[in-house]
């Protein structure tokens, strides 16, 4: 149980900066429930078993939504579509897709079969992925998901861009003591309007995320898992303009961890900001009935600001986080709520500071494991003091009791550290977890002193900045650059045309299993 004792923070004014946060997500939500994307329908393709591509390597999922889209049809959505089609042709949606691809169907120009019978059929169709998703999760816990690890989870990254070399990186790493495995992207591969098919062997700079790549990773880590005695968590980057696809794959191939941000992909990678908050959605609603723990990116944020004046920034960003979580129905224990370790290590007292925002996450998010990120911003090529710098993100992780940690190392600079130099890290963190493990319970801070005054500042400062976005809404708040000093259009960006309005027919069979009600 968390001594909320320890920073004296105001439960008052924590009250407050959450019902600010929840009314902003209430707002978006108005706006999210009226409106779906294409990648989003893409995403019930797959669900609904469609997998694939044509002969120009397109993804089936694709081809469906733009046949759709094409003849102004998608705004009944691929389900109503698809159901309508199954009824005329007695076909599979796989079927349907593959004849859609070669030009033998157009299924918008099929007779128009009883709404409440297109529903009944796509809700058979579902079925077999949503107990497919079941089954991960009672295996996921058989596997000691649950039994095998203490906090915070040692999480190291592989991002060789070969699929079969990040195999043998991942298996070292866990054999080193890695508690969780993270699959580098390839660079640019969130600005794709597409998920690539099969293996691959030559990203940069990280692998690409496909539903053959997520297999064999999650294959290979249960085979060395087996081996160790210890489950090995799977994650991999639920983000960019394909973020509820991947979620969905995520889903059916048992991943445990997604990075799955409701802002990133606006601020980082200028991604329209209506097409990332719609299908934010959809992906946290799978990842929720997953049982797959999210990842949110506010350390993101102090890479492009300074990480004493823009604290409360990443304070007011987990608020909002975790109200869009819980309208997806994901439970505060799967909130992987982001912030990192990143002051200016020539700060006087700066370690202080740190203590402060970690401690204040840790009060007023006491269910969730937290994803606390190592420092990078000020890291530098004295190899020497980069080790000091991640053996102190390591004391202060276990002092305020993180659950999930990214470790720093030497050489993460050039992608795919030497394995020489991931050992040493897991070796810093192992040792500094276990020697210093009841740390934090023997420490109380001092009544108005530097530590407590900061987490009071911090949260101050975060609460007048919810009330200001509560009145004036989140587009307005991101067109102003409250986040990250990034200012992004509401019309800008990737991805717009994308966007489409529901019809008043439109349904998503996907929302209505996983979060037991319908939702347009």
């Amino acid at each position: 149980m968390i001594n909320l004792s320890k920073l004296n923070l105001n439960q008052e004014i924590i009250d407050s900066s959450r019902q600010s946060a929840k009314n902003i997500a209430d707002e978006v939500q108005k706006f999210i429930d009226l409106h779906t994307t294409v990648s989003t329908e893409r995403a019930i393709l797959r669900l609904l078993g469609v997998d694939g591509v044509d002969d120009i390597d397109k993804p089936l999922p694709n081809v469906v939504v733009d046949s759709i889209r094409l003849n102004r049809e998608l705004e009944k959505g691929v389900a109503y579509w698809i159901g309508n089609a199954m009824l005329n042709t007695h076909l599979t949606p796989q079927q349907i897709a593959e004849k859609i691809s070669i030009g033998e169907l157009e299924i918008t120009s099929l007779p128009i079969q009883d709404e409440d019978k297109i529903k009944n059929v796509i809700e058979k169709a579902a079925k077999p992925t949503i107990e497919k998703i079941k089954f991960n999760k009672i295996k996921r816990e058989e596997l000691g998901c649950q039994s095998s690890f203490s906090t915070p989870l040692i999480y190291v990254i592989v991002a060789t861009g070969n699929i079969y070399e990040d195999i043998v990186q991942a298996k070292a790493a866990a054999k080193q003591g890695a508690d969780v495995i993270a699959v580098i992207r390839t660079t640019g591969q969130s600005l794709l309007d597409y998920v690539p098919y099969g293996a691959t062997t030559e990203g940069f700079g990280g692998t690409y995320a496909t539903q053959e790549n997520f297999r064999l990773m999650r294959q290979a880590l249960d085979e060395v898992g087996e081996e160790i005695g210890k489950y090995i968590r799977l994650t991999n980057y639920c983000s960019g303009l394909c973020m509820p696809e991947i979620a969905a794959m995520g889903a059916v191939e048992r991943l445990d961890m997604m990075l799955n941000d409701a802002l990133y992909g606006i601020l980082f990678r200028d991604i329209n900001m209506q097409r990332t908050l719609i299908d934010q959605y959809f992906s946290r609603v799978i990842n929720g009935f997953a049982g797959i723990i999210i990842n949110t990116g506010e350390d993101n944020y102090l890479t492009t600001d300074d990480a004493v004046e823009a604290a409360h920034t990443v304070l007011a960003s987990q608020f909002i986080n975790e109200q869009f979580a819980l309208k997806a129905g994901i439970p505060e224990e799967q909130m992987g709520l982001g912030h990192a370790f990143e002051m200016d290590p020539d700060l006087e007292n700066g370690f202080l500071l740190e203590l402060a925002q970690a401690q204040m996450a840790r009060e007023i998010f006491p269910k969730a494991p937290l994803k606390y990120m190592p420092p990078t911003k000020y890291m530098t090529g004295n190899i020497f003091k980069g080790h000091l710098q991640d053996a102190m993100f390591n004391l202060a992780s276990i002092m305020t009791k993180q659950g999930i940690q990214l470790l720093g190392m030497p050489t993460e600079a050039i992608h795919t550290p030497h394995l020489h130099d991931r050992y040493l890290s897991i070796e810093n963190a192992k040792y500094i977890f276990k020697d210093a493990r009841n740390l934090g319970d023997e420490i109380e801070f001092k009544k108005d002193g530097i530590i407590q005054n900061r987490a009071k500042e911090v949260l101050l400062k975060a609460n007048e900045l919810l009330v200001e976005i509560d009145s004036e809404g989140l587009f307005k708040a991101i067109e102003k650059g409250k986040f990250g000093g990034v200012k992004r259009s509401p019309t800008g960006g990737k991805g717009l045309d994308g966007v489409v309005m529901k019809d008043e027919k439109y349904f998503n069979p996907f929302i209505v299993s996983m979060l037991g009600g319908e939702r347009r």
